[in-house]
């Protein structure tokens, strides 16, 4: 298949829900959407009418900690490493609360998981029962900013919370999509779908571009229990 025929899309965790960016191979024909749930996205990449999807989310789980993608996606990003947490354990999944989780969490590695973590369960609990381990060849676990430390050819100085930050990021963006970033946020962006996480999503478009084409590296070598690999690819 002719790489401007292949679509591909990055996906962004956001509140209540998803943002998505899809893109050509070529990284034009720009669309922004927002989706409450991953069903549809997860069904076009099965029946081909997206040839890969990096999802900035934990796919494959562990009951011990810590998942080696974590550990070496945190060595290469150096000053960004806390944009990394520790992803939660399987056993997590089914807490009826953050204190069940906690305990749960205690119970098999001896600490709790941050509310920051907990927060994301369901998105995470969602992609667990999604995606399958056959999945995984055109379905990727991503991460932004590994994303953005390949494109700047090292890892970002500043914290996308900041105002250097952001401009940072757009202005790697601008020079890899070619597009009207400014036009693009303001005539296409879903109105739930909040910049930042757009940002990222796109981030993350440039990724599932080098999925569809054999060109990603990915970190980690896991295997969880229902034989989903725990590795971070960028």
């Amino acid at each position: 298949m002719p790489d401007g025929e292949i679509r591909v899309a990055g996906v962004d965790g956001a509140p209540g829900g998803w943002a998505i960016v899809e893109a050509s191979a070529q990284l034009d024909d720009v669309t922004i959407e927002f989706a409450e749930t991953l069903g549809d996205l997860v069904e076009r990449v099965r029946g081909g009418r997206l040839a890969a999807a990096a999802i900035d989310m934990p796919i494959g789980l562990l009951d011990h900690h810590p998942r080696r993608a974590d550990v070496l996606a945190r060595q290469r990003l150096g000053p960004r490493r806390s944009s990394v947490f520790p992803t939660p354990l399987r056993t997590t999944l089914a807490a009826d609360d953050y204190a069940d989780a906690c305990e749960r969490s205690r119970a098999r590695c001896g600490k709790a998981l941050s509310k920051q973590a907990y927060n994301l369960i369901p998105k995470i609990r969602e992609l667990d029962e999604l995606v399958t381990p056959d999945d995984q060849t055109a379905i990727a676990e991503a991460h932004p900013e590994l994303a953005f430390a390949r494109l700047n050819g090292a890892p970002l100085e500043h914290p996308k919370a900041t105002l250097d930050g952001r401009e940072q990021r757009l202005a790697l963006l601008a020079a890899t999509f070619g597009a009207d970033l400014e036009e693009l946020m303001a005539t296409d962006r879903p109105t739930r779908a909040p910049i930042t996480d757009v940002i990222d999503a796109m981030a993350n478009t440039t990724t599932a571009v080098r999925v569809a084409l054999g060109r990603a590296e990915s970190l980690g070598d896991d295997v969880d229990a229902t034989g989903k690999r725990c590795a971070i690819t960028f």
